[in-house]
C-alpha cells in the first residue's frame, strides 16, 4: 500500500550507516493540514541506494513524497516506519497539502432531504443511519 504527501522539506539528516550492509537517511517534512492551526512535522526513511534521493532538494523546498507503511517486532516492542521511496519537486498548485490518499474525506450527508420525511423502521422510529450529524461525529481522532 502506497501513500503519498505533500509538504516543506524542514529537515534533512546525513546518511547513517547501521551496519556494513545496511544505510539509513531521515528527513522531516512540514504539512500544514487544512483541518488544524496548526502544522504537522512528519519523519520519513530513505534506505539503501535510495539514501542519495534527497540530495537534490534543500531545506524549504516544497516536496511531494511517495511513502509506504512499514512495521515490525523485535524484542516486544513494535516499531513503524514511514519508508519513502520516490521523491519529486511539488506542484505549486498543491503545495502544504495533503494528497487524496492520505486527506481526510469530506463528510457524507446522510439526511433525508427536507422535502421527504425521514425513512422510518419496522418499530415506527427513524434509522439511525438517517440521523443527521453532529460536528463532534465527524471527527474521528480518538481525543
Amino acid at each position: 500500500m502506497s501513500f503519498e504527501i505533500v509538504g516543506k522539506l524542514l529537515r534533512k539528516y546525513p546518511t547513517e550507516s547501521k551496519s556494513d550492509k545496511f544505510q539509513a537517511r531521515e528527513f522531516v517534512i512540514e504539512v500544514v493540514n487544512g483541518n488544524s492551526q496548526y502544522p504537522e512535522f512528519v519523519k520519513f526513511q530513505l534506505t539503501q541506494e535510495r539514501c542519495g534521493l534527497l540530495d537534490s532538494y534543500n531545506e524549504g523546498t516544497d516536496i511531494k513524497v511517495h511513502f509506504d507503511l512499514r512495521g515490525r517486532e523485535w524484542q516486544g516492542k513494535y516499531f513503524t516506519n514511514l519508508n519513502c521511496w520516490r521523491i519529486e519537486q511539488a506542484s505549486t498548485e498543491g503545495a502544504g497539502s495533503t494528497a487524496a490518499a492520505t486527506a481526510p474525506a469530506p463528510p457524507v450527508q446522510r439526511t433525508a432531504p427536507k422535502s421527504t420525511p425521514p425513512p422510518v423502521s419496522e418499530d415506527g422510529f427513524p434509522t439511525l443511519a438517517d440521523a443527521p450529524l453532529k460536528a463532534a461525529d465527524t471527527d474521528d481522532l480518538p481525543f
